[in-house]
């Protein structure tokens, strides 16, 4: 008896321990953790998700240094990647701006190991962006099969490559074109009233969910502005300090920043779904909008774009994601919660862009855009708390 009151003592001590030990650990490496035990196979084709997670991973592997974080990302970009630069089931005719997304990680792979291959495949990606149909106004179209639309998320997907790739060949025309896209998309999709941005605009007026006048989508969808918002610092990180377009986009950084922190939620600090119905029936708190916020916030005065006030704001929201959806998973390791799965515009079945439309996608634990904002975001304030 004695010895199974022991035994169960050392059982109860060695439990504490383990959850002491998780909590030194960081939470970046924990979520990092998760992600490289749950996303170890190739999905079934290239996808910008991954590239989200990479990217993540990407900024702690150059933070600490630990060699595992490389190799999963050049493992698993290897899957994809021929020895003479093809991308598996990659096309470039279909003229998906999200299949641009993980050209960043193609460039860093590049950069740290000198492999031809890498910078293959990226210049396809390239040669898809010189090739991209556009708007009459010259804002890039967000897929083949959306015509005249332009979508916050293809800020994200496109301009950081965009940006870092021409720096690389020194295409100096370029830095206009990608100042402009987010000039374009500011304009015609920017609620003047409240500085939030909507989720998509066509410049044809012919879609079911574009307003006949203004060509905007009807509602200020969160993760969409968090793309918009992350994408504007990732593009700073490399555009020419001396370039005159470059105070334009900080001056965008500041505006829709000013906007994010309005329709923070006070009690929880994070944001909801629909970002400015937050007592709308359905509506909820989102983790991977509040993660990309959070992530640009704290990049952004890191980098001295935004004023330092905005560190609050960050801090704010990143011990909300913590509280509302961060949870054990196992010793050193995370799961994030809230994360809604996708949410579009018009399509097969139908997005007509309603709130109805928003509210009913999926919601998940562990998805890969959600997690590597997250990854982001955490590598961010661990930067900010040191």
């Amino acid at each position: 008896m004695k010895r199974l009151i022991l035994l169960f003592g050392c059982l109860t001590l060695m439990t504490g321990l383990f959850e002491v030990r998780a909590q030194e650990i960081p939470i970046s490496q924990q979520m990092t953790a998760t992600a490289m035990e749950i996303w170890k196979e190739r999905p079934r084709k290239w996808s910008y998700d991954q590239g989200v997670l990479f990217e993540g991973i990407e900024r702690l592997w150059k933070r600490t240094g630990d060699k595992q974080y490389f190799e999963f990302i050049q493992s698993s970009m290897d899957k994809f990647i021929s020895e003479n630069g093809e991308i598996d089931t990659y096309e470039e005719d279909h003229f998906n701006i999200d299949n641009v997304k993980n050209g960043r990680t193609l460039l860093f792979l590049y950069k740290e190991t000198g492999k031809q291959k890498y910078l293959t495949a990226a210049t396809h990606l390239w040669e898809q962006l010189k090739k991209q149909p556009r708007t009459k106004e010259g804002g890039f179209w967000h897929k083949k099969i959306y015509p005249n639309q332009m979508w916050l998320d293809g800020l994200y997907m496109a301009e950081p490559f965009y940006t870092e790739y021409a720096v690389l060949v020194k295409e100096e025309a370029a830095f206009y074109d990608i100042a402009n896209q987010f000039i374009y998309m500011e304009k015609n999709s920017v609620d003047k009233k409240t500085g939030l941005l909507y989720h998509g605009y066509d410049e044809a007026r012919v879609e079911r969910w574009a307003d006949p006048q203004t060509g905007r989508s009807p509602h200020f969808w969160g993760r969409a502005m968090g793309w918009y918002a992350v994408a504007l610092v990732d593009v700073l990180d490399n555009f020419p300090k001396n370039h005159h377009q470059r105070p334009t986009l900080i001056k965008l950084l500041n505006k829709v920043s000013k906007a994010i922190q309005s329709v923070q939620d006070q009690q929880s600090g994070v944001w909801y779904d629909i970002l400015d119905q937050p007592a709308a029936k359905g509506n909820y708190l989102e983790s991977s909008a509040s993660s990309m916020f959070v992530c640009a916030l704290a990049k952004g005065v890191r980098m001295g774009y935004l004023p330092k006030s905005y560190a609050k704001v960050a801090k704010k929201g990143y011990e909300g994601i913590l509280k509302e959806f961060v949870e054990q998973r196992a010793p050193g390791k995370i799961n994030l919660k809230g994360t809604v799965t996708v949410s579009g515009l018009g399509g097969k079945p139908y997005r007509d862009g309603s709130f109805a439309y928003y509210i009913s996608e999926k919601v998940i634990t562990n998805d890969q855009k959600g997690v590597g904002a997250f990854i982001q975001a955490a590598n961010e304030m661990e930067i900010a708390i040191k």
